[in-house]
């Protein structure tokens, strides 16, 4: 099944909150005949477009290729939070992967939110950026977890950005009568994660990037140059980013193996007025620790936008709308009147152990993808990473692709069916709060 067109129309945004209320940007043409150029990106989300702005930038000639539209995949549908770190918290990347490479990884992840908001200033984006992300726990345990991984974050990474909330401090922040209370990271941010993409776009088009929509790759003739083909032209260059995330289909197996495309749903409520206050009376982004992560914040005419619900097959539920309202009233019981007045789902990608998989598919391809969950900062990041190695700094592409990312048992065969049996069990874990 080919999930660039599975569920959504050729060459347009979903209808989503995002869509009808971002700053629009006229189509890119198709790529149509024979091109050269230094480099050619495929995929225009955050990965592919902050690679082409980095590399233009630094004089490279960049031609970028999408088969949808640019911010047409998980970078213009996700909840739009900036967290800190990386996906996997840094105690466990201690255990995993040693000292010295973890605080590596805490590092690049500051890294990766620092360039988000310098690329937000310096480009005059407007995508709403506000400070404040909160994680919250709906068991005493879950509590004691992320307060003491709170702890962790001040002693051992200096970081004085997180404060600790009890059941009292937590309800001010989000009233939900499910959590008992969770910690407030006051150094992560939320935006509008389309109007991010897309302001990316057009700081590439300033820079001299070559951007064509509707131009979906079907083959790389890899060498050098390697030969990057569409049904109507082709791009010769000295090198290829793969920069497809959840949409990579077959174009390389070794990356497909390792990162494996997944369905999330978002809801938007009609404007909450004056129950904004019985929701989050303040404006920071929410994140749970159940498995199946609940994640919300308030829009900036007032909604909630809510998050949650899995899915197991590729096609997107026939009313998702109900399946987002399922667990946003287990959450939030006082809005089961609320209207939903959106309600979309996106694909994004996760690898087995929850980080990025970052590779030198052949000596002039790069590929970064599998953010699961975490990727705004990540991608945005991946992309001056992967910029930089092709310019001949490549120490912090080499840091995250040491990460150790094993393929999926039974190899994209068996992803699907595999990861439906292990998100059911962790669903029930959560329903019976074990």
């Amino acid at each position: 099944m080919n999930l660039l067109y599975s569920n959504d129309r050729a060459g347009q945004y979903p209808k989503s909150w995002y869509a009808a209320t971002a700053t629009p940007l006229e189509k890119f043409a198709p790529l149509k005949g024979a091109q050269k150029a230094d480099v050619c990106v495929i995929g225009g989300g955050y990965t592919g477009l902050s690679t082409a702005l980095h590399l233009a930038q630094a004089g490279r000639d960049v031609v970028l290729l999408d088969a949808q539209r640019v911010g047409f995949g998980a970078s213009g549908r996700n909840g739009g939070q900036l967290g800190s770190g990386q996906r996997v918290e840094q105690d466990s990347l201690e255990r995993m992967l040693g000292a010295d490479h973890a605080a590596k990884l805490w590092k690049m992840g500051e890294e990766a939110k620092a360039l988000v908001k310098r690329l937000i200033a310096e480009h005059e984006i407007d995508c709403h950026l506000k400070p404040g992300v909160a994680w919250t726990g709906s068991t005493d345990s879950d509590v004691r977890d992320l307060h003491s991984y709170a702890e962790h974050l001040q002693q051992r990474y200096s970081y004085d950005q997180i404060e600790i909330l009890d059941h009292d401090a937590l309800q001010d922040v989000c009233p939900s009568p499910d959590y008992r209370g969770g910690v407030l990271d006051k150094g992560a941010a939320h935006l509008h994660p389309l109007n991010f993409a897309l302001g990316l776009a057009r700081a590439c088009a300033a820079a001299g990037v070559r951007i064509h929509e509707r131009s979906p790759v079907h083959n790389i003739d890899e060498g050098t140059p390697a030969t990057v083909r569409t049904d109507s032209g082709h791009v010769v260059a000295d090198h290829v980013v793969l920069a497809c995330n959840g949409y990579l289909g077959g174009l390389n197996r070794k990356v497909a193996g390792r990162v494996m495309p997944i369905n999330n749903f978002i809801a938007a409520t009609e404007p909450l007025g004056a129950r904004v206050a019985d929701v989050l009376p303040r404006d920071v982004a929410v994140a749970d620790s159940r498995f199946v992560v609940n994640y919300f914040r308030l829009s900036h005419d007032g909604r909630l936008l809510f998050g949650g619900g899995e899915s197991y097959g590729y096609r997107f539920p026939n009313d998702i709308a109900a399946k987002v309202r399922k667990p946003m009233t287990e959450i939030f019981p006082q809005l089961r009147d609320v209207k939903i007045d959106y309600a979309w789902g996106g694909t994004l990608a996760i690898t087995l152990k929850r980080l990025p998989y970052f590779a030198r598919v052949a000596p002039n391809i790069l590929s970064a993808s599998g953010y699961s969950g975490h990727g705004l900062g990540t991608a945005t990041h991946a992309g001056q990473l992967m910029a930089q190695a092709i310019c001949g700094d490549g120490d912090g592409f080499d840091t995250m692709a040491a990460i150790p990312t094993s393929a999926f048992p039974g190899g994209a065969a068996m992803r699907t069916p595999l990861l439906a049996l292990a998100m059911s069990w962790y669903a029930l874990r959560d329903r019976f709060g074990v």
